[in-house]
């Protein structure tokens, strides 16, 4: 079994802001496959499925981003899953909107939801895929602490809808594509 979690904040008034990146394109790849989120384990709405011949877990956490570390490692303990077999999908700052990057490891970033993670696994060893949001317009790679949590929090303009609804779907292929390449190959074509 693969563990998939997408990284955003619980309830309607986050739905559409940057940092729920990961839990539309998660919300999305589900409903491609008939996935639905109807259970509650590990403090984590899930939904298991089976996506071309790989049995599957799907998660958002029910933590606001910064927490999201103890229902992964807690789905990843109460199912058997590796490391290896654990993606993550989220937003990131530090790439243009409309990009995605795939990694087979590596650091947060930056990134609290991730950082989270890595403490709670005790490892930096387990793919993901970062959603570029861009960083706010005008603003250095230095911006002070509220000017991105304002802009994390804060949903897409029109005009960068246009650009993320496609990129949703390039997230949902790229999953795919790790499901049956392997992330190296992933990265190979995605990156």
């Amino acid at each position: 079994m693969k563990l998939i979690v997408g990284l955003g904040n619980p309830g309607r008034i986050y739905a559409h802001n940057r940092h729920n990146a990961g839990f539309r394109c998660l919300n999305y790849f589900a409903r491609l496959h008939s996935v639905r989120f109807d259970r509650r384990q590990c403090r984590a709405r899930v939904g298991i499925g089976e996506v071309i011949s790989e049995k599957l877990l799907l998660a958002k956490p029910g933590t606001f981003v910064n927490l999201s570390g103890n229902p992964v490692v807690c789905l990843a303990h109460k199912h058997d899953i590796p490391l290896s077999d654990v993606l993550i999908i989220y937003d990131d700052l530090d790439l243009p909107l409309g990009k995605i990057r795939l990694r087979q490891s590596g650091s947060s970033g930056g990134h609290k939801g991730m950082n989270s993670i890595i403490s709670a696994l005790g490892s930096e060893g387990f793919p993901r895929i970062r959603v570029g949001i861009g960083r706010p317009q005008g603003e250095e790679q230095s911006a002070n602490e509220d000017t991105i949590v304002n802009y994390v929090l804060s949903d897409f303009s029109p005009q960068e809808e246009a650009i993320i609804k496609p990129l949703i779907a390039t997230v949902a292929e790229a999953i795919d594509y790790f499901l049956t390449q392997g992330i190296e190959s992933a990265m190979s074509k995605f990156n």
